[in-house]
């Protein structure tokens, strides 16, 4: 692929050149790289994605990845994170051109920014130019020649009709049921149309239907535009909402509408300084976390795959496509700061999601098509209470615990399943944790998924800490005996602890540990016959609700730091391409840690508990450095539609949420000099800190709203109403700030087990 615009010289897309200097006009969407990290260390981490924010339209290249040489054809709609185009359109200029229902294309000069996408497409010659907008877009091709020149518009699997100024028609997705509508438009009108079979264009049909059909539309035109409505109701609506957005045939139109959306949403974090790398990093990071949910209310209408129903949304914006194992641990924290409101219609979607189903049960990982219940755990919970205790009213807290409970209690914890209860549950029930297999010991449960297997040690860990939000839900409502109850299986991670080794250990169905064990390697790919795609050393850590009671089963502040420390240190003990080979979602290594998980996200900031915040503030200054960067290998693994992307933004402000579900955060060492947040209505919460640089990056004294702090968190009751953190910060580290122990961030309450 030759693409001269784009390289590894920190200068990618329309931001700065490798020569010139850095401008200082720019607007906040300016700062944003959509290329940075699309070119992975293993797996697939970013694609550039073009879109508004948490719009129901998002688009980009299809191709295998960064370096493929080929895009296939030029996207309509992209149904999910990660998930492959609805339609797909394909130019190409003389009649006696190749054809086929999509075509791959070489490509150069692709510029893309989140508001607007163009290439050069070099066997077709042909100039392209998009913009999107909420549930529509507009696509601008200029061919080379005025002579006849096509639309190849392919159906995947579905049906297309011509319609005299355009074209309609629908496409299943993932064999349906869901269904996608378009409805396009033409300038200029079409001059003939046809349909596409065995790579001929036959005249005498204007309509398909099926898998990979395709209708012809030929031009007499140098330059065609098309602009379309898409939708998950109708084609009428599909046209209602094309006409809704877009009257007009002018790219730069849309497009400049587009880049207003993105600077109103990306300027609700203003932050300074003197790196402008830092700024790309951040910005791009932000606009990552608006790719999901997305809005699908359509006119006050939506359809929800939870029961294949078209619902009236009663003015209330129904949201879905949330990968929630991956975005409650910092996305959904965010959004209750910059975002309140939209948070609030994103809990009532996750409310009604339940409601529509036959079980009733919370979601675990909705889409368009409905709960695909992938990874482990129910952690809708935590995003709930996360809400509900900083503040955000506006939905049913009682029939969120209904829905909650119920997946807690009736769904198998089984990973990647939606089934009632099994044996393996009641187990759990009856002795306080999931039991393990041996290595060479056969699976005695069909429910089991056949390569994600039990996860015994993540399963239950994940479990105690949901447990734990549920019963802080009870407490808010006032249900005593459910409090008691969940608060008490929240301390289940205690069954699995080994005291000898300091690690959580799994344990076959008689209580004995699995033995000989190694916490690298033991667990075949992934871990996942005990942990999920991370060993067991990430898994040492998740106690995310209660790391006062983790320090005490490691014997005190003292050894617990000594275990961090050895967690950054502790070699891979592999070479690297057997270590990947078995944990390739573990990347982004210093020492055993993974700065490439979510589940690692929060590991930095357990010193804050254990009277070492210093140590935090270098640990997170440190990741940030190695592995956020400004360029192609700019994140370290899967981010999973902001899940990754949100530890950048808190971190690089510099607090962060360790526990959704506690009204706290904790402080870090922020990279900006200052940060100022919009809550709105008129409240900012700022974040100033004098002296940082590089260098600097050690807290030496704090104020909080003017305050003397001396802790190493604060409170969401703090800066709610707006409020300020100022930070002084010094090239030493300060031992004594937020050292003492009465000033840890608090824990889970006691329980009399």
């Amino acid at each position: 692929m030759k693409n001269p615009l784009i390289n590894i010289c920190l200068s990618a897309v329309v931001f700065f050149s490798c020569s010139s200097p850095a401008k200082t006009d720019k607007t906040s969407v300016d700062y944003v790289n959509p290329y940075m990290g699309n070119i992975s260390h293993l797996l697939v981490p970013t694609f550039p994605t073009v879109h508004l924010p948490n719009s129901m339209l998002r688009v980009y290249p299809e191709r295998k990845d960064f370096t493929s040489e080929y895009i296939a054809g030029l996207p309509v709609i992209v149904t999910s994170h990660r998930g492959s185009s609805a339609f797909n359109i394909s130019p190409i200029g003389e009649l006696s051109g190749t054809f086929a229902p999509v075509i791959n294309y070489t490509y150069d000069n692709e510029l893309i920014t989140p508001y607007r996408y163009s290439v050069y497409l070099n066997e077709a010659k042909v100039q392209v130019d998009f913009a999107p907008s909420h549930q529509s877009g507009l696509y601008r091709f200029t061919f080379e020649q005025n002579a006849s020149n096509q639309l190849i518009l392919n159906t995947r699997n579905g049906a297309l009709k011509f319609i005299g100024n355009g074209v309609c028609g629908y496409q299943l997705i993932e064999q349906g049921p869901t269904r996608v509508y378009l409805y396009m438009e033409t300038e200029p009108p079409v001059l003939s149309v046809g349909a596409l079979k065995e790579n001929e264009i036959n005249y005498n049909i204007t309509s398909v239907e099926g898998e990979n059909e395709a209708l012809i539309l030929r031009f007499a035109s140098k330059q065609v535009h098309v602009r379309y409505g898409i939708s998950f109701i109708s084609e009428e609506q599909a046209r209602k909402n094309l006409k809704r957005e877009i009257n007009t045939f002018n790219v730069n139109e849309i497009a400049q509408i587009g880049k207003q959306k993105w600077n109103e949403a990306l300027s609700k974090i203003h932050v300074e300084g003197d790196n402008e790398n830092e700024k790309v990093v951040f910005y791009t990071s932000l606009y990552r976390t608006y790719e999901r949910m997305i809005n699908i209310s359509e006119d006050g209408q939506y359809y929800s795959a939870f029961d294949n129903q078209i619902h009236d949304d009663n003015g209330i914006p129904f949201y879905t496509d949330d990968w929630i194992w991956d975005t409650y641990r910092a996305v959904h924290p965010l959004r209750i700061l910059i975002e309140p409101e939209m948070e609030t219609d994103m809990i009532n979607s996750y409310i009604r999601m339940a409601q529509q189903t036959h079980e009733s049960w919370m979601p675990t990982f909705p889409e368009i098509t409905g709960d695909s219940h992938r990874m482990n755990g129910n952690h809708a919970v935590a995003v709930i209470w996360d809400a509900y205790c900083k503040g955000l009213r506006g939905y049913d807290l009682e029939a969120a615990s209904i829905a909650c409970k119920g997946a807690l209690t009736e769904k198998s914890l089984l990973p990647w399943t939606k089934i009632p209860n099994t044996e393996l549950d009641v187990f759990y029930n009856e002795k306080g944790y999931f039991p393990a297999l041996y290595p060479d010991e056969p699976e005695t449960v069909a429910a089991v998924h056949p390569s994600e297997k039990r996860q015994p040690v993540a399963v239950t860990l994940g479990t105690c800490y949901d447990d734990w939000c549920l019963s802080q839900i009870a407490k808010g409502l006032g249900n005593q005996e459910d409090y008691q109850y969940f608060l008490k299986r929240s301390y289940n991670y205690r069954n699995l602890y080994n005291a000898e080794t300091a690690f959580f250990h799994p344990k076959d169905k008689n209580g004995k540990f699995i033995e000989p064990f190694d916490y690298r390697f033991s667990g075949g790919q992934g871990a996942r016959n005990y942990y999920d795609e991370n060993n067991g050393w990430t898994y040492r850590w998740d106690v995310p609700h209660n790391p006062a009671d983790l320090i005490q089963l490691m014997g005190g502040p003292e050894n617990f730091v000594k275990n961090l420390d050895q967690t950054f240190s502790e070699p891979l003990g592999r070479g690297k391409y057997v270590f990947y080979a078995q944990l390739p979602d573990q990347t982004g290594n210093v020492g055993q840690f993974s700065m490439a998980n979510e589940p690692s996200l929060h590991i930095p900031y357990l010193y804050n508990y254990a009277g070492k915040p210093w140590k935090t503030q270098k640990r997170i200054r440190e990741l940030l450095a190695q592995w956020f960067r400004n360029d192609l290998m700019g994140v370290p693994g899967d981010e999973d539609g902001g899940g990754m992307s949100a530890f950048v933004i808190f971190s690089s402000m510099g607090f962060y949420p360790v526990t959704p579900g506690s009204s706290t955060y904790n402080i870090g060492s922020p990279l900006f000099k200052s940060v100022k947040i919009d809550l709105g209505n008129d409240k900012f919460f700022e974040i100033t800190a004098k002296n940082c640089s590089k260098e600097n990056k050690y807290i030496q004294s704090a104020k909080l709203n003017g305050k003397t702090w001396n802790k190493p968190w604060f409170s969401h009751d703090d800066v709610k109403n707006g409020g300020k953190l100022e930070l002084i910060m010094g090239d030493k580290a300060n031992e004594n700030w937020g050292a003492l122990p009465e000033n840890a961030p608090p824990s889970a309450e006691a329980v009399d087990r």
